[in-house]
């Protein structure tokens, strides 16, 4: 399954040497996200940014995508709905590395909500660390098997609203112990009062920590 949507070249003008792929939340699209890009840019004028719509239709809204499923938000198939959608998500990965002639180090993920879900899953299981992982009003989804499976350790910033009203303040703290448990360098921004949602503070971190893992 090929993954497609929205994407920005660099604000250099020149070929991309480093690239961004952001991952929007349930119900959403790619266009829900490449609005970061814009922010983004003049700190990263040689990075590329692509936004792609989740593999699926949307079955809770008449419109938009999503990664998996959550009509049955048992953990058990929230498990295996990330599963299912981790080798699309791996080969759009691999195709966009391919496509501007990047190494994984050159690439990093932003995720929100389930295309954090996403990030955390898919990352620390490809054969090459990404440059680094942002992730969004997320949680790690894991039934333990990512103690056996780990590969990769990208650094990852992780940020969450203490109001959110959708994924629960708490799973910043348990997803940031379970990957630093797996020497997963993590940072984490708790932003005051928020939701579901991204505030400036969480835009600025973002921009920065990408900085700091996409240098040219």
């Amino acid at each position: 399954m090929q993954l497609s949507g929205p994407s920005l070249p660099p604000a250099d003008g020149k070929p991309a040497r480093g690239l961004v792929i952001l991952l929007h939340g349930l119900g959403a699209d790619g266009n829900d996200l490449i609005g970061l890009a814009p922010h983004w840019a003049p700190l990263l004028p040689h990075v590329a940014f692509v936004s792609p719509n989740a593999p699926y239709p949307c079955d809770m809204a008449p419109y938009g995508y999503q990664w998996f499923s959550l009509q049955d938000r048992t953990p058990a198939r929230v498990i295996a709905g990330v599963q299912a959608a981790a080798p699309i998500l791996d080969g759009f990965i691999d195709q966009q590395m391919a496509d501007h002639g990047l190494a994984a180090n050159q690439v990093a993920l932003v995720g929100f909500s389930q295309g954090t879900m996403m990030s955390l899953s898919v990352a620390p299981r490809r054969s090459h660390a990404l440059a680094g992982v942002v992730g969004y009003s997320g949680r790690l989804v894991d039934d333990g098997s990512l103690a056996t499976q780990i590969t990769a350790r990208p650094p990852m910033l992780l940020v969450h609203g203490t109001q959110d009203e959708i994924v629960p303040y708490q799973s910043l703290e348990m997803s940031a112990q379970a990957l630093t448990a797996l020497d997963v360098p993590v940072e984490t921004l708790s932003c005051p009062g928020l939701g579901h949602g991204i505030d400036p503070a969480g835009l600025q971190a973002g921009g920065a920590f990408l900085q700091k893992v996409l240098t040219a």
